[in-house]
């Protein structure tokens, strides 16, 4: 196995979640059913703030390649956060695919739940973008279409990365589990926190 088939083989055993998470109904989801632009970009924000605190743990006990690439995306990542926060900003509660993520205590496990952080979050961007788009707001739409590109190119990163700490079967086996686990723990939040405002989660609009 490498990097690429371990994204496609995520993305196919995930597929209704993937739709549903790229959908506007994840995006109400995640601001909490305000869907104004400050909302949005301090979901955004959010986001990245909660990402950056794991990434900078894993970090300080990683080693070699792993430890350059969490260092390195952390500090991306609060550039991000900074970058999207409005301006009258109190962080909020830390998305809960990010306490599934911070369990993982081995390099091939962290590396392959981030990727797994990744594809969920490129489909929130996706949805950013559109936000601000159909709120005739180019300038912002073209600030997320900057972010939506650097989680991509961020995500290419971490699918070098798993080439160079899976060195086995059982490897790339952890890295697998940790990013199905943290897809569907964005799922259920997302389904959790839908069917606790009264919203049905399984229709995609």
């Amino acid at each position: 196995m490498n990097g690429d088939d371990l994204v496609d083989r995520i993305r196919d055993d995930h597929e209704t979640a993937f739709s549903r998470l790229g959908s506007s109904k994840a995006l109400y989801a995640l601001t909490g059913g305000e869907m104004e632009a400050d909302a949005v970009r301090a979901a955004a924000a959010d986001d990245q703030h909660a990402a950056a605190d794991v990434l900078e743990d894993w970090a300080m006990v990683e080693h070699g390649d792993a430890a350059v690439l969490l260092a390195d995306l952390a500090d991306e990542m609060r550039d991000h956060a900074e970058a999207a926060e409005p301006d009258e900003y109190d962080r909020g509660d830390d998305p809960a695919l990010y306490d599934r993520l911070a369990f993982e205590d081995d390099t091939p496990g962290r590396i392959g739940g981030l990727l797994g952080r990744y594809l969920v979050v490129s489909e929130y961007a996706g949805q950013m973008v559109g936000f601000f788009v159909g709120d005739a707001d180019p300038t912002t739409a073209s600030e997320f279409r900057t972010l939506r590109s650097a989680i991509e190119d961020e995500r290419d990163r971490v699918v070098e990365t798993l080439a160079e700490v899976c060195e086995s079967d059982d490897d790339w086996d952890a890295a697998h589990e940790a990013a199905d686990a943290v897809v569907e723990a964005a799922y259920d939040d997302y389904v959790e926190t839908l069917e606790s405002m009264g919203v049905k989660p399984k229709n995609v609009c």
